[in-house]
């Protein structure tokens, strides 16, 4: 039809893949390494999760600074992951930081010490307990968690988008279910032909029929980004809110983590409350340049969604990894490459079989 793409013809790939987040971005990659070839469909967004998120890796999590489920695994592959990616698309993918944790209340510190007198692994005490306060207030001391890594999603994400443009291995459209066929061999999608179909668009995949049963948690985050002079980019700080650097002078600052909500929409309420943070926490000047928000893909086990749908073999899905899309998502889609390839399993925690009866509703 004349005005068409040229590439609205009959086509046939391996792997159709639906999102290009983070986890579409990775899983992509290994599948071309692979050898195999595949399709990205992908609608642009400015809300998605992986465009909103900060980008961190932290090794250790929670009130109890207990180490990240597989952090020791998944960092080291982090750092090789994002330094080959990096390379082939000729950005800076990742910088290593370490976090500066103002503790907020003398039980936080505490909870802190305690752990580091257990396992100093990823944990430092500082004794020069006034190092920041020319720049933050904080009353109880602060640890230090390192290293971190940082993730340049801001720039991984559109910058690999175009690197599937230029081998016309994209199309930036909307996914209409409806329009997907799906036989025990292979699916159709208007006018292209796959062996099979991964759906790795973050929460729209809640929605999606052949996976709507999966025990998804979603939850909605959101953030704000500062203009703060004279900060240094060196650290990321966190007072409840972590405070990273994005770009030249400007920081993002964030997040929540909303249960139940109504829309994925920026609230007024949260932009107020940020504000109020910086003004009790940041002795700088500081300008709030853009607001945004968005919904996780996170899972009730925290475990992600990674396989072939046990009653159809051509339907997959690379999902679920709530707020550790950066760590996981690299490190899941290599495994599932190698175990497509016949090389290697899949981990039986992410194997999306362990839910075969829910998916058989």
């Amino acid at each position: 039809m004349k005005g068409w793409p040229a590439y609205f013809c009959s086509m046939h790939t391996d792997f159709l893949i639906v999102g290009q987040g983070i986890c579409g971005t990775f899983l992509s990659w290994y599948l071309q390494q692979a050898g195999f070839s595949f399709l990205v469909i992908d609608q642009p967004q400015s809300n998605t999760a992986s465009k909103v998120a900060a980008g961190i890796i932290n090794p250790v999590t929670g009130r109890r600074i207990v180490k990240t489920w597989l952090i020791d695994e998944v960092m080291q592959f982090a750092h090789k992951a994002y330094s080959e990616l990096g390379q082939v698309l000729n950005i800076t993918a990742f910088e290593q930081k370490s976090i500066v944790d103002f503790f907020a209340t003398p039980q936080m510190r505490d909870a802190f010490a305690k752990r580091y007198a257990e396992d100093t692994q990823y944990l430092s005490l500082s004794a020069a307990h006034h190092s920041w306060l020319s720049l933050f207030n904080y009353d109880f001391g602060y640890g230090e968690i390192d290293p971190c890594y940082l993730i340049r999603l801001q720039d991984i994400l559109p910058a690999y988008r175009t690197h599937l443009e230029q081998q016309q291995l994209l199309r930036e459209e909307l996914f209409e279910i409806d329009h997907l066929q799906v036989a025990p061999d292979g699916i159709t999608y208007k006018d292209i032909t796959a062996s099979r179909i991964i759906f790795s668009d973050g929460i729209a995949t809640a929605q999606n029929p052949y996976f709507r049963n999966l025990p998804f948690a979603p939850n909605k985050g959101e953030a704000v980004w500062v203009e703060i002079n004279d900060l240094p980019a060196t650290h990321i700080f966190k007072k409840g809110f972590n405070l990273v650097p994005w770009k030249d002078n400007i920081f993002w600052l964030g997040s929540t983590y909303l249960w139940e909500f109504d829309n994925d929409l920026p609230t007024p309420g949260f932009r107020q409350f940020a504000h109020n943070w910086l003004l009790q926490t940041v002795k700088l000047p500081f300008n709030i340049i853009d607001h945004k928000a968005a919904v996780r893909p996170a899972t009730l086990e925290r475990r992600p969604f990674v396989g072939f749908h046990p009653q159809h073999p051509a339907v997959g899905i690379f999902n679920g990894m709530g707020t550790k899309g950066c760590s996981l998502a690299p490190w899941f889609a290599h495994q599932w490459v190698q175990a497509i390839k016949g090389e290697g399993t899949l981990s039986p925690e992410a194997d999306v079989k362990r839910f075969q009866r829910v998916l058989a509703r």
